[in-house]
């Protein structure tokens, strides 16, 4: 490949970078310029690891031939188990524990190598291997983002020559930079779903990230938490404690996704939450469904876990609705992105009311009256009380029992939640 061309595709994965191409375009445009100068590929892999709670890493594929493969994969921990064997067995595994960037395999001389996935590759026609490892250096490391591994094969006969082995050395640091930029956007997107809910990640990403810069919207707020957690909490082991929890907020959180709503903020076991849109009726509606659809998480979750003997419980939900401020609240160097206002206070003293009536959901006066008359069949009045620290009394609401034990009735129930 020449000088010249060699600037131009270098020149091109710079500015593709610079405008998110997504990896596997990235990978696809290199490749297919690469053989349109001579450079005769016929497979190309990159992959990196990641920051995220369930992948260890995220990886990208190019053939020459039309395959039944995925352009792009993500692979969980190889710490243990066959991944960790996997792992020891690969080139790359071999380059870092002798301290060498690059390996160079003849295909044609597989046998005597105990390589994982190089004879696959010599059985279907490929002839000649190179591989890299191209390490960052500690302040351009992230987590374990701290390599990134790329092969790449011919199928010609007498393999790469030497001046495509200079070529890809050259070439090669370019896509792995412009990779390395596009994980870490996809990083920052997925520690802020993460850590600050769907929609205020998006909002903080999208530059909302002055402090006090807040709107004041109507929105549908959810407050949950687990029944009997400190009793269950001292009767079960340390190692036991972190699990129990995850479950349940993997129950809650799960459902309030599914039904379309934002998880504002985990306080210990409890869930704060919030259903919000042009349709407030709607919102209502999400907000019950979301409660709906976690009775059916927990069912199923206490389920297994009773099968295993571990300890089961349920939680109290409380729905109200009213006009919050969202955005940035906190300090100059400690923001956080999340509602405030009277409303949050309320909904919270609902979810604890719950216990004193001895209901698992609790809904505000307000919510109930602003849901459509097919929506309050399904509600009724538990009574009115003064919540602790609110200076009124009102009516609160939960689910007629015939939803729970007539066939009929829970059948139209779930109809009207499906919209």
């Amino acid at each position: 490949m020449q000088l010249s061309s060699r600037l131009a595709l270098m020149n091109w994965l710079a500015s593709q970078g610079l405008t998110g191409l997504p990896e596997p375009e990235l990978l696809r445009g290199f490749c297919e310029r690469c053989r349109a100068e001579g450079l005769d590929l016929s497979r190309g892999l990159v992959f990196i690891d990641t920051l995220h709670p369930i992948y260890e890493g995220r990886g990208f594929r190019w053939t020459d031939r039309s395959s039944n493969e995925s352009d792009n994969f993500e692979y969980g921990s190889t710490a243990e188990g066959d991944p960790n064997k996997n792992w020891r067995r690969s080139v790359f595994f071999h380059l870092l524990e002798h301290g060498q960037d690059e390996m160079v395999i003849d295909l044609a001389d597989v046998a005597s190598l105990e390589f994982s996935q190089i004879g696959e590759l010599a059985e279907k026609g490929h002839r000649h291997f190179l591989a890299f490892v191209h390490r960052f250096g500690e302040n351009g490391a992230l987590g374990q983002m701290d390599c990134l591994y790329s092969y790449w094969t011919t199928r010609r006969a007498d393999g790469f020559r030497e001046a495509e082995l200079a070529a890809l050395r050259d070439l090669v640091p370019v896509l792995g930079l412009a990779i390395k930029s596009a994980q870490q956007v996809d990083i920052a997107r997925t520690l802020g779903r993460v850590y600050l809910g769907r929609d205020a990640s998006e909002q903080v990403l999208r530059g909302r990230i002055s402090r006090g810069v807040t709107e004041r919207i109507n929105a549908v707020l959810w407050y949950s938490d687990l029944r009997g957690s400190t009793g269950i909490s001292e009767s079960i082991g340390p190692d036991e404690i972190i699990p129990f929890l995850n479950d349940y907020a993997q129950a809650v959180i799960d459902a309030i996704h599914d039904a379309g709503g934002d998880v504002l903020k985990l306080i210990g076991d409890g869930v704060l939450a919030m259903f919000w849109g042009e349709d407030m009726a709607d919102a209502r509606r999400a907000a019950l469904r979301a409660e709906h659809l976690f009775r059916k998480n927990v069912a199923a979750l206490n389920a297994r876990r009773e099968s295993d003997g571990r300890p089961t419980t349920s939680a109290y939900i409380g729905l109200h609705v009213g006009e919050v401020f969202y955005g940035n609240i906190g300090s100059a160097d400690r923001l956080d992105f999340t509602v405030v206002g009277p409303t949050v206070n309320e909904v919270s003293r609902i979810a604890s009311m719950s216990r004193s009536v001895d209901r698992e959901l609790l809904a505000s006066a307000e919510f109930y009256k602003g849901l459509d008359a097919a929506g309050r069949r399904y509600l009724v009045s538990t009574g009115r009380y003064a919540l602790r620290g609110i200076g009124r009394a009102q009516d609160l609401y939960t689910l007629d029992p015939d939803v729970d034990s007539n066939e009929p009735v829970t059948g139209s129930y779930e109809r009207y939640l499906a919209g």
